[in-house]
């Protein structure tokens, strides 16, 4: 099923994302649990969602039949990297400003939409990382040590650190989106589209903090509703000791070059994760300021 995605309108104020000139797009493989909740969500703060199915075999098309979105299907599993690039083709195509994604479990609030479209107008150019870094006891500490192991990987490929590499809700500026030949599949993609962006446009990210959401039990409270102490999700696609392990020696065989050592990683020092939150609570960090342009 196919639905024309509504193209784009430009806002008065040039080059600025809202809701309107920016298209969801959403990965999806076996996700009949959650789909139509993450879908319905996003459509209260887009008007354009992609739905790329990636040869589901259980009800995930049919959850969001009734729903204003675009579905593209895979006949058979290529991959989240593959899945990735076909939506990102058609929101380029359909005239995107930039390119959000959300994975299609329910790990992912739509309400953070807002925040990344905040910090991608402070921004411009950059590529806008949901970090999860609220709530982050929910996370199993393996994830934890696992997801800071990463962080420090790939920056050796950026030059930069990078708050939460492996979190997939992200807002791609539309040239990071059309960049060609990005190598990698699977969940490897979006480690090397960090890279290929830093190294390709000199492109940096900046790190907005949302939930740490790992919720397991049964389904809906007593009352019928649910929250996020009640909410089921299904077990993750992403295998920490497979994926990383091949995650890490796609960057390493990148980066390896005892020459240049010492200086990539003055580099990675010198250039701490940026950090966008109002609130001040991970100062810490180094929270990021808004970029002031000199007439």
């Amino acid at each position: 099923m196919s639905r024309r995605c509504r193209k784009p309108e430009r806002n008065a104020v040039a080059d600025r994302l809202h809701r309107d000139n920016i298209v969801v797009v959403i990965p999806a493989l076996n996700e009949a649990l959650r789909i139509r909740d993450v879908v319905a969500g996003a459509l209260r703060q887009c008007s354009n969602v992609i739905v790329v199915d990636d040869g589901s075999d259980d009800d995930t098309v049919a959850r969001i039949a009734a729903l204003p979105v675009t579905v593209l299907r895979n006949r058979q599993r290529l991959g989240k990297g593959a899945s990735l690039r076909r939506g990102f083709q058609a929101a380029l195509a359909a005239g995107a400003s930039a390119v959000l994604t959300m994975d299609g479990d329910g790990q992912h609030l739509a309400d953070d939409i807002p925040r990344l479209l905040e910090a991608g107008n402070l921004y411009p150019g950059h590529i806008v990382i949901g970090a999860r870094l609220r709530r982050r006891s929910q996370q199993p500490r393996y994830r934890r040590a696992a997801n800071a192991f990463a962080d420090w990987g790939i920056a050796w490929g950026t030059g930069y650190q990078i708050a939460d590499t492996q979190s997939g809700q992200r807002l791609y500026p539309a040239e990071v989106a059309a960049l060609d030949d990005v190598p990698g599949e699977d969940f490897v993609f979006e480690a090397q589209i960090l890279i290929s962006a830093a190294r390709m446009l000199g492109t940096r990210c900046v790190s907005v903090p949302i939930e740490s959401r790992y919720a397991v039990a049964a389904s809906a409270s007593a009352s019928g509703a649910a929250d996020d102490s009640t909410l089921q999700f299904r077990r993750s696609h992403f295998r920490p000791l497979r994926d990383f392990t091949r995650i890490t020696s796609h960057v390493v065989g990148q980066c390896w070059d005892t020459r240049r050592m010492p200086a990539i990683l003055r580099q990675i020092r010198a250039n701490p994760a940026l950090i966008h939150d109002p609130s001040g609570d991970f100062d810490s960090l180094r929270v990021a300021r808004p970029h002031v342009s000199k007439s």
